[in-house]
């Protein structure tokens, strides 16, 4: 059969992917790593990814929520899946019977699993989830001690870590994360007392800013995709990190347009002088911003040209009079990654949106394909 697949694409440089959890686990020596790959790893191909991380030897991984999980494992990825969102009674039986390892943070929720656990007549494996300046979920830290004598009630029950998350560790005051590592100190002390194994705290930017976060395990997220948690991050070696994720489409038409010419809906924007105008199939229902329309630019022939118009579900335009003579029909062009000497980060398109990095690479739709490679090509 003629190929079949999208020409919107994802590159996923699984090498570089190793190369970045190497540098982290330097910073946190011997301690284990478990990486998250929520919201389809992060924009990255969570099963992609989560082959990759098996294969490298990662045994536990964070995911959001037990439909995640479901898909790894009904994919045949098995690993140790803790759920960092909080959830309600109606999906124990599947959390309990895939083995997954919830957070919790209320008793209906710990009573639900139980009576689950005991129907599969299993053991389940929680995670107590603290609020200790987050403000999402998570009990008080003055219900930990309360919580966990409830707890030791349930024979089919294991409390098997302590946990907590960082909302400010990305930023360059640090007062309020110092002040959480202190009380998660305390609970944690608590915790090792009833018999709690695994106490985790830092995330990316707790990991790359704040070692006294490290605890007994590191959940990275953002940066093991070669992104930084922010511009505010203060350990130089985030600039060694490689991006592991390039998005790239192909030209599907040129057209020569003569000056004055009103392009795509509402006419947004006019041809001031004849124009080579490229389209692309790529739109918002690809992940690509309506809001970037006529403010952003990509790589084509290694050079920067204008997206102009407004970017339509399926395609958008691009002005390529520089290139005229040079591009052609499938020519390749980049909206995140390197083509010679220029490269486009999701940094950049952040900065336009007035957003951040995660929601740029999160909001690739998967009817863009991820493409596991190495950078020789394999």
């Amino acid at each position: 059969m003629s190929e079949t697949r999208h020409l919107s694409r994802a590159h996923i440089h699984l090498d570089r992917l190793t190369h970045n959890l190497r540098l982290l686990q330097n910073l946190v020596g011997a301690r284990p790593m478990w990486p998250a790959i929520k919201a389809n790893g992060y924009g990255h191909g969570m099963e992609l990814v989560a082959r990759h991380l098996l294969k490298s030897g990662y045994d536990t991984i964070c995911v959001a929520h037990i439909s995640e999980a479901v898909v790894l494992v009904d994919a045949g990825l098995h690993a140790n899946y803790l759920l960092l969102s909080a959830t309600l009674p109606e999906h124990s039986e599947a959390i309990v019977a895939y083995g997954c390892e919830p957070a919790v943070c209320t008793m209906e929720m710990v009573e639900s699993l139980v009576v689950e656990a005991e129907k599969a007549d299993r053991q389940i494996s929680v995670h107590l989830m603290v609020d200790t300046g987050m403000g999402r979920i998570g009990v008080t830290p003055s219900e930990v001690q309360s919580f966990l004598a409830q707890c030791q009630a349930f024979p089919r029950l294991r409390v098997r870590g302590l946990m907590s998350h960082f909302p400010c560790a990305d930023e360059k005051d640090k007062t309020l994360s110092h002040e959480q590592i202190r009380r998660f100190q305390g609970l944690a002390a608590l915790a090792r007392s009833c018999g709690i194994e695994i106490c985790h705290l830092a995330n990316s930017a707790g990991i790359l800013d704040l070692p006294g976060s490290y605890f007994d395990a590191v959940r990275p997220g953002i940066a093991m995709y070669g992104l930084r948690p922010s511009r505010e991050i203060a350990n130089p070696l985030v600039n060694e990190l490689k991006p592991v994720l390039e998005w790239k489409t192909q030209i599907t038409m040129l057209k020569e347009v003569p000056v004055g010419v009103g392009l795509s809906y509402g006419h947004s924007f006019h041809t001031t002088q004849p124009s080579l105008i490229a389209t692309i199939p790529l739109g918002y229902g690809d992940g690509l911003n309506r809001n970037l329309s006529n403010r952003f630019e990509v790589l084509v022939g290694g050079l920067r040209c204008p997206q102009v118009g407004r970017i339509t579900m399926d395609q958008s335009l691009l002005d390529v009079t520089r290139l005229r003579g040079r591009v052609g029909l499938g020519s390749e062009v980049v909206i995140i990654g390197r083509q010679g000497e220029a490269e486009i980060g999701a940094d950049e398109l952040a900065d336009i949106l007035g957003t951040i990095n995660y929601e740029i690479v999160t909001g690739i739709t998967h009817r863009v394909a991820r493409l596991g490679e190495t950078d020789n090509g394999t």
